[in-house]
């Protein structure tokens, strides 16, 4: 206690010092600390249910990888099984409508199992769960039911105790809610979380004859099963392979072309740890996350030691009391112990303060990652990984500022208390540690320009890529016609009306319809082929052609030039010949260079093949992403659609603006669509938004890399000046040269770490190279500048020093 209360006093005496060094720690710490929160929900929290290690997920490998995604027929057959697992369970992520008409009111659901919840050992906290006897088609006993979230209870019910019993319209469905999750339950699936689940048997009363529940070639849901007591993954993989034949037979899909047919039976089901949970976020940003980890930990390497910086000029500067202490009997230990206090109080403060910017941070980083289509939801409380984790850092940054200043400083002669004022030179000790510590920083900051240059370069490549489209004027309406009163066979004639009408909405140029918008997250991939020309090739799509259903004008809405050829026509009718438009990459990979138009395209489903002319050629334009090169692309006449009309349950209306914000057009468009059918859904978004909502993961580590180093040049400006500063003398030119040497020494050390480093970043890069010269040069200047900006005040005060001053001080 009476090191903790010098130390208090200490830290007090110098309030400037204990103020910059108690942020560099909590900014340092509680980076770290946000980024591990996300991380440990991501990676290692394990899901809020009854015994989580004995959870996995249900895959297949084949010839195309593994596949996650199960038909309906395929879980009742697994299902059935009762001897395979301790339990099963299926579920699909669906958002649900709530309002009946008009624009939406979407709320996050799932259609689950009946034993969804007692597999899980989730109870319920309010009513029930359901079970088994309510998984029947068309509804159970007491008809529809769901079972909806805490927060939503809490959000639209207001958590009264009433809500059990009440009816909740979902696509125009009524529902009777039968009870509430715990409030700790957000569900299967990590990073996502729901308000309302539903029994799968209940899907046929929103889709009716287009259930799901029948089609066998429609993969949506995804199955989990819980292990027996003692039972292995090897041994329940066995068990279930040995069945597996028998389900591929019960489930092959209708009208399967035999090559299909048997890659679809030679499949094997492989089971996967789900402790944690299924996770598409964790897919997607777990890689980006860690990068980012690496980067907060050199901030926090680069706080360290100009901390330890900073405790070596306060050591100098209580030379005589310490040297004073030890002459009149204090051991060197007691005097190392009374520094080393000062250092643990200060990991203790800014501990403190970086738990609170933690959890502000990790809200943040959250809500970067969330979009309007996508609500990321994760579980950051504070659980015996983040503990452990904060408290390890703590530890390791005294070790790193305090263990080496309090022996320097504990080192003093009890000559010293003699001179008049004890101040003494710097040793050459202490003046080789300071010096290291510099290069140091120096070093690390090179790191985190590099990698801050190549985020940002990254990013700014992405943003200022022409997509092949424009991207400010196109609103996107997403037009669902699942629950409107008109049969499958009349939505294109609807989809016509409607593009018809929308266009002679004041301020609306072109207006189209399609399946698919670019980089709207889905699309549709198939295997074309060229007449006359060579197969595509298997560049990451197993030669396959990305295929979208456009009505005509949709080059015209998007502002996409056709190139050859011909648009599609209000006359490419079912009945005329069939037609297709192909973009110049399929043109180039399939005939080089020659023209593809008058060349007969084929078009291969698991069902039949589709065999097309090919009447023009259009730009190359952005598909799935801006990372991605523009993909062989085919494009079909919707009025032409070679599928069953099921597919058209939902298109996406793309509106062109004359001029001014396309989002100032909902209003109108809303009140055009709905007189032609006021029981279509619609979803509005720009095309901007959807494009931006893309570059969510390179905006979140542009904005980190960013961040990052502009906190750490700070740090390593304060530290050289403190370094520098505390030089008994000399000249501007030799203190600067000084600099010059350290930093020189630190820009080959920190370039050489960032080009061993940046191997490990090249995928999240675009348009550069990892090892990239400009960037590299670049870091090196910058940090050059930044030296000299940070040694010349001390260099000018050298030089304004008295040496008889100097002398009578030593």
């Amino acid at each position: 206690m009476q090191d903790l209360r010098l130390a208090v006093r200490a830290l007090r005496a110098t309030p400037v010092v204990t103020a910059v060094a108690t942020l560099s720690l909590a900014l340092g710490i509680g980076a770290n600390t946000a980024i591990f929160s996300l991380l440990n929900s991501l990676l290692l929290r394990s899901l809020p249910v009854t015994a989580p290690q004995s959870l996995v997920t249900i895959s297949s490998a084949g010839s195309h990888g593994l596949k996650w995604a199960w038909n309906y027929p395929v879980w009742d057959q697994i299902r059935q099984r009762t001897e395979l697992f301790d339990g099963a369970l299926a579920w699909y992520p669906n958002r649900f409508n709530l309002a009946s008409g008009g624009e939406t009111q979407f709320v996050d659901g799932l259609w689950a199992n009946g034993s969804f919840f007692s597999t899980l050992g989730v109870p319920a906290l309010v009513g029930r769960t359901f079970s088994d006897a309510d998984d029947t088609r068309g509804g159970g006993p007491d008809g529809a039911v769901a079972v909806i979230s805490y927060g939503f209870w809490q959000r639209r019910f207001g958590g009264a105790a009433d809500a059990i019993g009440r009816m909740l319209a979902l696509d125009n469905v009524p529902f009777k809610v039968v009870g509430v999750t715990p409030p700790q339950f957000f569900g299967p699936e990590v990073g996502h979380t729901f308000d309302v689940i539903v029994p799968l048997g209940d899907e046929p009363l929103l889709h009716g004859r287009e259930t799901w529940l029948d089609q066998r070639g429609n993969y949506w849901l995804t199955i989990m099963a819980r292990l027996k007591p003692g039972q292995t993954r090897d041994t329940a993989t066995a068990a279930l392979r040995g069945v597996q034949r028998q389900i591929w037979e019960a489930t092959i899909p209708r009208n399967m072309r035999a090559e299909y047919r048997e890659r679809y039976l030679t499949e094997s089901f492989t089971l996967a740890p789900a402790a944690t949970g299924d996770s598409s976020l964790r897919r997607s940003y777990g890689r980006p996350l860690v990068t980012i980890m690496v980067v907060v930990a050199l901030v926090l390497l680069i706080a360290c030691a100009n901390i330890a910086n900073l405790q070596l000029a306060r050591g100098a500067v209580r030379r005589h009391e310490l040297s004073l202490r030890l002459a009149l009997g204090a051991s060197r230990w007691r005097l190392a112990r009374q520094l080393l206090a000062e250092s643990v109080l200060l990991a203790l403060i800014g501990t403190a303060f970086g738990l609170l910017i933690a959890r502000w941070g990790g809200r943040l980083l959250v809500s970067q990652l969330s979009t309007p289509a996508s609500r990321v939801f994760l579980d950051l409380s504070v659980d015996w990984h983040v503990l452990i984790f904060t408290g390890g850092v703590a530890a390791a940054t005294v070790l790193l500022f305090g263990v080496a200043p309090a022996i320097k400083a504990s080192g003093v002669a009890p000559m010293d208390a003699l001179k008049e004022h004890g101040r003494g030179t710097m040793g050459d000790a202490r003046a080789g540690l300071t010096s290291g510590l510099i290069i140091a920083q120096v070093a690390l900051s090179v790191v985190l320009v590099v990698a801050a240059g190549l985020f940002v370069r990254t990013f700014t490549s992405l943003t200022g890529r022409h997509p092949g489209f424009d991207r400010d004027r196109v609103l996107l309406v997403n037009v669902d016609a699942e629950r409107a009163a008109v049969v499958p066979a009349q939505r294109v004639a609807l989809y016509d009306h409607i593009r018809e009408t929308v266009r002679a909405v004041p301020g609306v140029s072109d207006a189209a319809v399609s399946m698919v918008t670019p980089v709207g997250g889905h699309g549709l991939v198939l295997r074309a082929e060229v007449a006359g020309g060579a197969p595509l090739p298997d560049d990451g799509h197993g030669g396959q052609a990305f295929t979208n259903v456009i009505s005509p004008g949709w080059f015209g809405a998007f502002d996409t030039p056709v190139i050859a050829g011909r648009d599609f026509r209000d006359d490419d009718r079912t009945g005329t010949r069939l037609v297709a438009i192909v973009n110049q990459t399929l043109a180039r990979k399939s005939l080089g260079g020659a023209s593809p138009l008058g060349h007969t395209i084929t078009l291969t489903t698991p069902g039949r093949a589709i065999r097309m002319e090919i009447v023009g050629v259009v730009a190359d334009t952005v598909y799935f992403s801006l990372r991605e090169a523009a993909p062989p692309t085919v494009y079909t006449a919707l009025a032409q659609f070679y599928m069953s009309p099921v597919n058209l349950a939902a298109v996406s209306l793309s509106v062109r603006a004359t001029h001014g914000p396309p989002a100032s057009l909902t209003r109108s468009l809303a009140a055009a669509i709905g007189g032609v059918n006021p029981e279509l859904a619609l979803t509005f978004q720009p095309l901007a938004g959807q494009l931006n909502a893309s570059l969510t993961q390179e905006r979140i580590t542009a904005l980190y890399g960013v961040t990052a180093y502009s906190v750490a040049r700070r740090r390593t400006e304060i530290g050289i000046r403190i370094a520098l500063g505390a030089a008994p003398g000399g000249v501007v030119r030799l203190v600067l040269t000084r600099v010059s040497m350290l930093v020189g020494v630190g820009v080959i050390v920190g370039a050489g770490i960032s080009l061993w480093a940046s191997a490990f970043v090249a995928s999240l890069l675009y348009g550069l190279e990892p090892r990239d010269p400009v960037t590299l040069i670049g870091a090196a200047i910058t940090l050059a500048a930044v030296a000299a900006v940070a040694g010349w005040l001390p260099a000018y005060r050298a030089s304004r020093i008295d040496p008889a001053e100097v002398l009578r001080e030593i």
